[in-house]
C-alpha cells in the first residue's frame, strides 16, 4: 500500500508524533492462533512469502505456490527509472472464451520489516482465491491472477500492466493489506456495480461489516482506473481504524494512530501481527461475492439472448 505523501517526503516520524501515543487498537503482543485448516493454510502461505529476504525471492515464493496448485507463473518484464520490474501472471480457470476477471495483489514490500500485512497477506489471498476458482470455476467469467511488482515505488508494476498492450479485464480486483479486523474496505468499481451489493451481502453473512467508499488509499487498483478498466480493492481492518487512516492520508494528523499506520512500512510489519480467522472470514466473503456477481451477470446475459 502506497503511504500518505508526508511518509514519502520521509516525515513518519513526524506525523506518528503528532498523533496520540496510544493507538485505536495496539500491535499484536503475541500470535493469533489459527482455528481452522484454511486459517492455518493461509498463514503457512503469508510466511513462506514474508521470510523471504527480497523481493525477487518473494516472487519466488509467489512462483512455488502457485505450481503447487497447478498453475503456471508467466513473467512480463518491464523497466522502470526504479530499474528492472517483474510482474507475474497465471491462468487460473473459466470457460475459455468468456470474459477476463482479474484478481492481483502487489508482491513487493519496503525494506522494513517483511511485508507480512504488506502485502504477503494480499498475495495470499490472490493464491488461495485462485486455488478456489481453479478447483471449481465460474460460469461466465475466466479468472486470471496478477501478482504486480514495484507497488511501494508508485503503482508502476500495475501501469506497467495496462500499459503494455494487454486486453482488459471487465473487472479488475485488488487486495492490499488484508490482515485482521472485523470490516472488509471496499472501494467499489461504481455506485451501482453489482459486485458492491454482493459483497455487502457476502460480509454480512460472514459476520463481517463492508465499509464501501470512493475514498481509499492508494494501491494498485488506480492503475487500472486510470487505464479505464472497471477496479475494485478489498483491505481487511478494524471499522475503527478507517476515519483515522483516511486522515492520515489527507495529510491530517489523527488523534490516535491507526493500528494499520503503526504497523506497515514498520519493522512491526511480520506474521505476528496477522488475524488468520479473520483474513479466511474476509476471503470467504469475497469468494461468495464474487460466485454471485457472476452468477448475475450470466442471469443477465441469458435474458439479454432471450
Amino acid at each position: 500500500m502506497q503511504p500518505p505523501r508526508a511518509l514519502l517526503a520521509g516525515t513518519i516520524t513526524a506525523l506518528l508524533c503528532a498523533c496520540s501515543p496510544s493507538s485505536t487498537v495496539a500491535p499484536a503482543s503475541e500470535a493469533i492462533v489459527p482455528t481452522s485448516q484454511a486459517a492455518t493454510e493461509w498463514l503457512e502461505v503469508v510466511s513462506d512469502i514474508a521470510e523471504e529476504d527480497d523481493n525477487a525471492a518473494r516472487r519466488g515464493a509467489i512462483r512455488q505456490q502457485l505450481a503447487s496448485i497447478g498453475l503456471e507463473a508467466r513473467a512480463e518484464n518491464f523497466d522502470s527509472e526504479h530499474g528492472p520490474g517483474e510482474n507475474l501472471l497465471a491462468e487460473v480457470g473459466g470457460p475459455a472464451d468468456a470474459p477476463m476477471l482479474l484478481l492481483g495483489a502487489h508482491s513487493d514490500r519496503v525494506d522494513s520489516g517483511n511485508g507480512a500485512v504488506d502485502n504477503a497477506s494480499g498475495s495470499a489471498v490472490v493464491l488461495e482465491l485462485a486455488e478456489r476458482f481453479g478447483s471449481d470455476p465460474l460460469e461466465h467469467h475466466r479468472v486470471v491472477v496478477g501478482f504486480w511488482d514495484q507497488e511501494e515505488r508508485g503503482l508502476l508494476g500495475a501501469g506497467a500492466f495496462v500499459a503494455q498492450d494487454n486486453a482488459p479485464a471487465v473487472l479488475y480486483v485488488n487486495f492490499d493489506v488484508f490482515g485482521w479486523g472485523d470490516t472488509l474496505w471496499m472501494s467499489p468499481p461504481g455506485p451501482e456495480h453489482p459486485l458492491l451489493a454482493s459483497s455487502r451481502s457476502a460480509a454480512d453473512t460472514v459476520g463481517l461489516e463492508l465499509s464501501a467508499a470512493d475514498n481509499y488509499p492508494p494501491t494498485d487498483h488506480l492503475a487500472f482506473r486510470k487505464a479505464g478498466w472497471p477496479a475494485a480493492s478489498f483491505a481487511l481492518v478494524g471499522r475503527e481504524e478507517i476515519d483515522g487512516i483516511l486522515a492520515a492520508y489527507a495529510g491530517t494528523p489523527p488523534e490516535q494512530t491507526p493500528r494499520l499506520m503503526e504497523v506497515i512500512h514498520s519493522e512491526l510489519d511480520t506474521v505476528i501481527e496477522l488475524d488468520p480467522n479473520a483474513a479466511v472470514r474476509g476471503i470467504d466473503a469475497v469468494e461468495n461475492a464474487l460466485r454471485a456477481w457472476d452468477s448475475q451477470v450470466g442471469t443477465e446475459l441469458q435474458g439479454a439472448a432471450g
